[in-house]
């Protein structure tokens, strides 16, 4: 065997040292309440949990640590868009006209 691959050999010790970088597979709660509430929005047409979502999109994009995160990852950027999105998807029927007539309730006749 030689000396080489041997991993007992004393000489072959290197002293431990810290890693630059860490990644951290950590739970980003902002990122998913935004992500979460967008679908609750969509969902239910609340735009008041618009606002919310967007702030929460918004705060993962500026949040974002792009040496602790995995390769591939789209980091807030997603979240941001979706929030966004949902935004206006829960605006939108404010501003769209229609031309179908109201309907009025006329009363029962008693008898």
């Amino acid at each position: 065997m030689s000396k080489i691959d041997d991993p007992r050999d004393a000489s072959l010790e290197v002293k431990f040292g810290m890693p630059a970088t860490w990644y951290r597979e950590s739970f980003d709660g902002l990122n998913t309440s935004g992500m979460f509430l967008s679908g609750l929005i969509l969902v239910t047409r609340n735009r008041f949990l618009a606002w919310p979502a967007l702030l929460f999109g918004i705060s993962s994009m500026i949040n974002v640590h792009p040496l602790r995160a995995k390769e591939g990852g789209a980091g807030g950027l997603s979240s941001l868009i979706l929030c966004l999105m949902a935004l206006i998807a829960s605006y939108i029927p404010m501003f769209m006209l229609s031309n179908a007539p109201r309907a009025t309730s006329t009363p029962l006749p008693s008898s």
